[in-house]
């Protein structure tokens, strides 16, 4: 099992918490607070890159968590080369989602993995496209009364409802998508030493 001590997931959010559970049966959760407002003509591969960097390095700088493995992980959905965050209200979500109908869509998924106090790193970008089927305002609006995905990246949870909103998804990791691509953590943790399926799972 892996120690409590021994992963340190630098988010706040419930859906990546779910997810790292899946892989590991425990784990810290420490928020990083940082500003995650775009760089001016910022492009949003680096964003996401920059973020799930900087998030996981926040936390990596802090002298009681050295040793230990920081996963820190952001997610951005881009149409037409527009960066589309979380909306936070209703009626950003409802526009977000008419924007997105009948449209493809592009969500990008950083992950960095670092070691505390060492120089030992893991980065990945995930590439998910999703082809939104056409639909109008009403149908956003009931989606949204329905799920609370206002604090999701294009206002939608593709692991509830949402999934009615899609023509398809193309994917190489499906859990990318919700928020944080497993695939590429497990092989990020078994390169820093953390084997998920030991027994005993710390870092080596």
């Amino acid at each position: 099992m892996q120690q409590t001590n021994g992963i340190v997931l630098a988010s706040r959010s419930p859906y990546r918490a779910e997810l790292l559970r899946r892989l590991l049966p425990e784990f810290q959760q420490v928020a990083a607070d940082l500003d995650e407002t775009p760089l001016t003509n910022e492009q949003a591969d680096h964003y996401v890159s920059r973020l799930s960097h900087a998030k996981a390095a926040a936390l990596a700088a802090d002298p009681a968590l050295q040793g230990h493995v920081v996963i820190g992980s952001d997610q951005a959905a881009v149409l037409d080369g527009r960066i589309l965050g979380k909306p936070g209200e209703m009626e950003a979500a409802v526009d977000m989602l008419s924007d997105c109908a009948g449209r493809e869509v592009l969500f990008l998924t950083g992950l960095c993995l670092l070691e505390a106090g060492e120089t030992r790193r893991f980065e990945h970008l995930d590439r998910t496209r999703v082809r939104f089927r056409d639909f109008n305002r009403d149908t956003a609006r009931r989606y949204l009364e329905r799920e609370a995905a206002l604090d999701c990246a294009g206002a939608f949870r593709c692991e509830g409802l949402g999934i009615n909103l899609f023509e398809a998804i193309d994917n190489q990791d499906p859990t990318a998508l919700i928020g944080l691509p497993l695939i590429a953590v497990a092989r990020g943790l078994r390169e820093l030493g953390v084997d998920p399926l030991a027994p005993q799972a710390v870092p080596s």
